[in-house]
């Protein structure tokens, strides 16, 4: 069955793993809402779980609601530099780091200026170094409960504890904090590189638990 997806910024392990194992359709009809992994992604680094944030411009109007399609980047502040130089701080000890620098760099030095744009790229970015097809499949609109498909649009919220157990593989300064469970798919493709895919497609999603 094909699973209603929303994209992220640099998805994290789970929602990878769907994009791994299933058809995907993009949620590309619903609001933009805080707190999710819309405009967030998390990384391992000296000092634990660290959150890299997109600034976006001022979400509402007279409903207080915008569609996700419309957001804007807020493109004043440094924020692609700043996330750079975070994923280079963290992972450049990691085994598989420079192997793949030059292949995502460019995501960080290109202007962008809808959020919704930007994740797509993220995430057609990572399906081309993990050898997976990127989904080209898009809502026609809205539904609160999808017909003839999966909802897998919980997948987003950074909030939501989706409890499902996830195979533990060994990331930098794990000797510190332990295992980060489901950070950004960039920390998994950085400590296991190719083997990456191969961990995503064995991982159990959260309706075959």
């Amino acid at each position: 069955m094909e699973v209603l997806v929303h994209p992220g910024y640099f998805p994290n392990c789970l929602t990878m793993a769907v994009i791994a194992q299933r058809d995907v359709i993009w949620e590309v009809w619903d609001n933009f809402q805080k707190q999710t992994y819309r405009n967030r992604c998390y990384i391992a680094t000296d000092q634990g779980s660290l959150m890299l944030n997109i600034p976006i411009r001022h979400v509402g109007g007279k409903t207080g609601r915008q569609p996700f399609r419309e957001v804007h980047i807020e493109n004043s502040a440094p924020w692609q530099r700043q996330h750079w130089r975070g994923l280079a701080t963290a992972y450049r000890s990691a085994p598989f780091f420079e192997y793949y620098e030059e292949d995502l760099r460019p995501l960080f030095e290109k202007p962008f200026s809808f959020l919704m744009e930007l994740n797509l790229e993220t995430i057609s970015a990572m399906c081309s170094l993990l050898d997976l097809p990127f989904p080209a499949s898009r809502s026609s609109r809205f539904e609160t409960q999808p017909k003839g498909k999966q909802d897998g649009r919980l997948l987003i919220s950074a909030k939501e504890k989706i409890s499902i157990s996830m195979a533990e593989y060994t990331q930098v300064f794990q000797e510190r904090h332990g295992f980060l469970k489901n950070l950004s798919t960039l920390d998994l493709l950085f400590n296991l590189g190719p083997a990456a895919r191969e961990y995503l497609m064995a991982q159990e999603l959260p309706w075959d638990a």
